[in-house]
């Protein structure tokens, strides 16, 4: 289902699974119904979690350092140093309703009621892709922790094993007040950044069938129709810090120049992107995908349509229109707010 080519073996998309663990292709239909809104979800990596609730896994916090041996001298005892972290899962669910009689002129397909219940599953499609980028656990306990509060200042040595050291993660485009936006740079992979699904689960998603319920209108009115029960149970985990790169305080109005503006103004810079790519320690280690919102996105599109940059390209990939830098593919994300706050150092 995903276009994107960088996918070796073994880096399953949800629709991956959804194929795997659900034969009849009830879930597969629904993850067909959400990655039009959401394309993070043809690029993010997910596994089945080791617990019933998450998914426990262990970052690497340093490395060990080998020794250069001589003749008659021995090698020191080396051990590298980890850190276990659990992630949990959020729980989002929703009730979708249909009229039984506009059910019948329809012939009560599953099919049909699918297609009228798509506003309640693009409603959770929204809300999933908003909390991979912004859910804050220390907020809204139900939700998984994303991406903005684990990359919150421009200094992230608190939200990081003290032994490494992690660059330039979070790059300052420059931009003030309260109306600014962020581009994040993402390495998905089993040893990088995933999505996961709780174990057991059919990837994630639930769809029951409660049949023929007493419904009611606005105005306490009484109707029979049908009732589904949807539920997304998904989770994320940042195993390696250094293969997320957050470029912030973009001022969402100002165009890009063909040439990098001479200071930071908010204005997107080509050498911070170029900076982005090469912080990541390898973009061999899993997909990489850049992903901005709505006008940043356009703003991109546009100078890469001009054909005056060198780095943006507008490739076709399965039939698709991608708009790529420096062969990243860049992604739209309707989710990523552009009435973020500046981003500054830890106070």
């Amino acid at each position: 289902m995903a276009f994107n080519p960088q996918n070796p073996e073994g880096m399953l998309t949800i629709a991956d699974w959804a194929k795997r663990l659900d034969p009849n292709g009830s879930i597969a239909a629904i993850v067909e119904l959400m990655t039009p809104i959401n394309e993070v979800l043809e690029d993010a990596v997910f596994l089945e979690g080791n617990l019933p609730t998450g998914h426990r896994t262990t970052i690497r916090a340093d490395l060990p350092t080998p020794t250069w041996r001589l003749f008659n001298y021995g090698v020191r005892n080396t051990k590298s140093k980890t850190a276990q972290v659990t992630d949990t899962a959020g729980m989002l669910e929703d009730y979708a309703e249909v009229d039984k009689a506009l059910a019948s002129l329809n012939g009560n397909t599953a099919e049909f009621r699918l297609t009228e219940d798509k506003p309640h599953i693009d409603g959770m499609n929204i809300e999933l892709a908003s909390t991979i980028f912004y859910g804050d656990t220390r907020i809204n306990t139900e939700r998984f922790m994303g991406f903005t509060p684990r990359y919150q200042y421009l200094d992230i040595q608190d939200y990081k094993p003290a032994a490494v050291n992690y660059m330039d993660q979070v790059i300052d485009m420059g931009g003030t007040g309260n109306n600014l936006t962020s581009m994040w740079l993402v390495v998905w992979g089993a040893s990088t950044v995933f999505m996961f699904f709780p174990k057991g689960s059919q990837a994630g998603i639930t769809q029951e069938d409660l049949g023929e319920q007493t419904l009611f209108d606005e105005d306490g009115g009484k109707y029979q129709g049908y009732r589904t029960h949807y539920k997304f149970n998904y989770g994320m985990t940042v195993r390696d810090w250094r293969y997320v790169v957050r470029i912030c305080n973009i001022d969402p109005t100002k165009m890009p120049g063909e040439t990098p503006p001479a200071t930071p103004d908010g204005t997107i810079d080509w050498r911070q992107l170029i900076k982005a790519k090469n912080t990541v320690p390898s973009l061999g280690a899993g997909r990489a995908v850049f992903y901005a919102g709505r006008q940043v996105k356009t703003m991109l599109d546009i100078a890469a349509a001009s054909k005056n940059n060198m780095a943006l390209n507008m490739e076709t990939w399965a039939g698709r229109p991608v708009t790529t830098f420096l062969g990243i593919p860049i992604r739209q994300v309707d989710a990523i707010l552009e009435t973020e706050s500046q981003v500054v150092d830890k106070p």
